[in-house]
Formats: C-alpha cells, structure tokens, sequence
C-alpha cells in the first residue's frame, strides 16, 4: 500500500511537469506566431572621433560647359563636438566634415570643408532608416577664375576660389552600419567675385557609420 501511493505520487508530478511543458511550448508557439515588427535602432555613437566614412559619384553640372563628366567623392564625417540628452537640440549640432571630388574628365576637381546636419524623417512611421541632411561650407577648387571672355573650352567660369558649398541628401539605412544617398550640390561666390557660373553637381554615396 506504501509503495503504490509512492507511485501514484511520482506518476501525479511528471504529468504534471509534461504539462507545464507543453503548455510553455504552446505558448511559446503562439508568441512565435506573431513576431513583434523589428525596431531599427540607430548608429550607435562612435567609439572614436571619426563618425562615418563616405564614398561616391556624381555627374559634373549637367548642362554647363563641364557637363558630360563624371567625378568620385569621398568624404569623412566626425563625431559631434557637443551632445545633447534633448534630440530636439541634438539635431542643431552638426558633424564636421572633410571631403573632396576629382573629375575624370579632367574639368574643375575641389575639396571642402563644412558641418552635415542630419534628421529622421517621419521616425516612429519609417521607422528611423528615413534621413535627411544638410551640408553647408567653403571649398576650394582648380578650376578656372579668370575674365569670362577668356575661359577655356569645357570650364566654367568660377570667379574665384574659395567659394561657398551647399549640399543636401536624401538618405536611406541598410542597416545600424550602413546607408545610401541620393545627392545635390552646389557651389558658387554668391557674388563676392566679377564672375559666379558655379557648379551644381548631382550623384550618391554609400556611408559606412563607426
């Protein structure tokens, strides 16, 4: 009689463990029917003074004297000088900036240097891989700034160097790591010198964040 309440005792505790199991087995069956969509999370800040490493391409001023050329960029972007615990005033602060372009069609090739202001656009709807950015800076370049009636065929006639850059880009991540933008630039002497054709180039990149 001892020995088959033991028994009984023993049988009565593995069903009950094979129930909890199948229960916290059908239960993790029905979580897994229904992921969570993944939440992107941003570039982490990086671990050194250089944010992000860019590379790219873009047509020469279509429609100038130096269009139908082509030129590589590449660009270093920073870590942010300051931070801030607000991303409203986080979104002020830019990240400064260091690049340059070489034309292959051997027309106007320039370096520059500036601040890049980014922002997510619509952030809790696409969910943060949507950006947008602003680039505003000096360049130099090898172009050409003498009289008008003197440029030689296939340049455009700068005025002077340096001038002023502007750029904005249109991006998106692939992942925390990697991004890819759509480009405008555009740089003139906003009339400072005699002559101000400028340049306004168009192309992409591909960041690579730290």
């Amino acid at each position: 009689m001892k020995l088959s309440t033991h028994r009984i005792i023993a049988g009565a505790l593995v069903l009950a463990f094979a129930g909890g199991t199948i229960s916290g087995t059908r239960a993790a069956d029905l979580r897994g029917a229904r992921p969570a969509p993944p939440v992107y999370v941003p570039p982490a800040q990086p671990m050194s003074f250089v944010s992000e490493v860019r590379i790219g391409g873009s047509v020469q001023d279509p429609g100038s004297a130096e269009g139908g050329t082509n030129n590589i960029n590449g660009e270093l972007l920073f870590a942010k000088p300051v931070l801030s615990l607000d991303p409203f005033w986080q979104a002020f602060v830019p990240r400064p900036t260091v690049g340059g372009s070489y034309n292959f069609g051997g027309r106007t090739s320039y370096g520059y240097i500036g601040g890049t202001w980014s922002v997510d656009l619509f952030p809790e709807t696409l969910n943060r891989v949507v950006f947008l950015e602003g680039f505003f800076g000096g360049a130099v370049h090898d172009g050409y700034t003498g009289p008008k009636s003197n440029t030689p065929f296939g340049f455009n006639t700068l005025g002077c160097s340096p001038l002023f850059r502007e750029a904005a880009a249109l991006g998106f991540r692939l992942s925390e790591r990697w991004s890819i933008m759509a480009t405008v630039e555009h740089m003139s002497n906003a009339g400072l010198c005699a002559n101000n054709r400028g340049l306004t180039n168009f192309g992409g990149k591909l960041g690579y964040t730290f």
